[in-house]
């Protein structure tokens, strides 16, 4: 299963307690692919130290939810935990690549917005 799926079904199954948060969510999540997104648009040479924080931030942001979901008190099923645990890990050795210059940020920034779509759906059915 590759990394967008997941992301997907990660958050379109998402239960009811991460639903309260939704809306938080989202919104960081939305201004850091906004981010990495502009920092990819102006190249390689002109956007790269936006791209290097753009992908810090990510990296941020998902090293956080890897530390929420590996909590013992997480009430999400651990199926979905171990998903969001897995993106965490693939968000975090694919930026090492991009900065390298080894990868294309796309996978990054497709997970993001897949993590997005499944938001949004999340609260439409709230």
């Amino acid at each position: 299963m590759t990394p967008n799926v997941l992301a997907k079904k990660a958050y379109s199954q998402s239960a009811a307690p991460t639903r309260t948060a939704g809306k938080l969510e989202y919104d960081v999540i939305a201004r850091i692919t906004h981010k990495l997104k502009e920092a990819a648009k102006k190249g390689k040479k002109r956007g790269f130290p936006a791209l290097v924080e753009a992908i810090h931030e990510n990296r941020q942001l998902w090293t956080l939810l890897a530390t929420m979901v590996a909590d013992a008190d997480n009430e999400l099923p651990k199926e979905l935990r171990a998903q969001i645990f897995y993106l965490a890990e693939f968000t975090d050795h694919h930026s090492t690549k991009v900065l390298a210059g080894d990868a294309n940020v796309r996978p990054l920034l497709e997970v993001n917005t897949a993590i997005l779509r499944g938001l949004r759906s999340g609260a439409a059915a709230a």
